[in-house]
């Protein structure tokens, strides 16, 4: 399994919630660095990535393609293909539907800004005619994913999690978000760019991300981005022991 966070301090909240030990660097081309997280009861890959979509969709497509095509780390231990890739960390989250400290589930990855804007409003890529703007999850993977979270008591919420390029910083641009995006429960910069790169090495995907603050007008003061790393090492720690040792799923599966 591959876990792809933007940031250091994410990926140390992953590998503090899979449980102790050594975690030995495996160098990739690129110089993108994974950190294998040996001895756990699943093997897990976990690579920051750096911010934005384009930075994630390329470290994540790195990583598949080292994987497939069998290259060997120093250490002598092989990158085996990966059966699941997950986007994590922490993000924004559209209220009230997805409180401070609460963990969001995606059951689809959105490229919220990928369309264009017309005198009629937003126009999707898919209306355009080419592309696509969504990755939905496997439905099973969503419920596998929540349920466990749920049966750990960690408070948390099933819903779309929106990429964006530009986080937003406006109660208006908030409004039009959750307008045009039905559900959606968090807004990050690098889940699509991720599920782009999973989805062409036909890898599951999903979004699992900690709130820090409510989408809306940039209020340093009410963030807590403390609080939600801790909620990301919780839902690892829970996730470590139940689902991730259980995959592969279905990709070919949708949420819908």
């Amino acid at each position: 399994m591959l876990v792809v966070t933007a940031v250091a301090a994410e990926a140390d909240s992953v590998a503090a919630g899979l449980g102790p030990g050594g975690d030995p660097e495996v160098p990739l081309p690129g110089g993108f660095t994974l950190r294998r997280l040996a001895g756990r009861s699943a093997v897990v890959d976990v690579l920051a990535a750096g911010v934005g979509p384009a930075a994630a969709a390329t470290a994540t497509a790195t990583a598949l393609a080292a994987a497939t095509l069998g290259a060997r780390a120093p250490l002598g231990t092989p990158v085996r293909p990966y059966d699941l890739v997950v986007s994590a960390g922490i993000a924004g989250g559209f209220a009230p539907h997805a409180p401070l400290g609460h963990v969001v589930v995606s059951d689809a990855l959105v490229g919220a800004d990928l369309g264009a804007e017309t005198g009629d409003g937003y126009l999707a890529v898919e209306e355009l005619g080419f592309g696509r703007s969504v990755h939905p999850v496997p439905r099973t993977l969503t419920e596998r994913v929540a349920g466990a979270l749920a049966h750990g008591g960690q408070p948390h919420v099933v819903g779309p999690v929106l990429t964006v390029s530009t986080v937003t910083g406006s109660a208006d641009r908030a409004a039009e978000l959750a307008e045009r995006h039905p559900g959606a429960a968090a807004e990050a910069m690098e889940g699509f760019g991720v599920a782009e790169a999973a989805a062409a090495y036909g890898v599951p995907v999903v979004e699992i991300r900690a709130v820090s603050n409510a989408v809306g007008p940039r209020d340093r003061a009410a963030w807590r981005i403390g609080p939600a790393l801790d909620a990301l090492r919780n839902a690892f720690r829970l996730l470590g022991s139940t689902v991730f040792p259980t995959v592969p799923v279905d990709p070919e599966e949708s949420s819908s």
